[in-house]
C-alpha cells in the first residue's frame, strides 16, 4: 500500500491560503483539517504540517473563529 499524499495537498492548499491574502482563516483552517481527516486518521506527517501552519499564524491575526478552530485542531493533534 503506499504512503497517503494529504500532506502534500494541504502543503499546497495552505501556500493558497496565506497567498490570497496573507492570512489564515478558521474556514481556511477547516478546510485544511477536513483533507487531513478524510481517511479516518490524522497521520504524522498531517500533524507536522498542521502544526507548522498553526505555527506561521502571527497573534494579531487571530480572531475569535480562528482561536477557536486552532483550538480544535490541536486538541486532535495533541499539540
Amino acid at each position: 500500500m503506499s504512503e497517503p499524499r494529504d500532506y502534500l495537498e494541504m502543503t499546497f492548499r495552505s501556500i493558497q491560503c496565506f497567498s490570497n491574502d496573507g492570512r489564515l482563516d478558521a474556514q481556511e483552517l477547516k478546510a485544511l483539517l477536513e483533507i487531513a481527516e478524510r481517511d479516518g486518521e490524522i497521520d504524522d506527517n498531517e500533524v507536522r504540517v498542521l502544526r507548522k501552519i498553526i505555527a506561521q499564524v502571527r497573534p494579531e491575526e487571530i480572531d475569535a473563529a480562528l482561536r477557536e478552530k486552532i483550538a480544535i485542531v490541536e486538541q486532535k493533534i495533541g499539540a
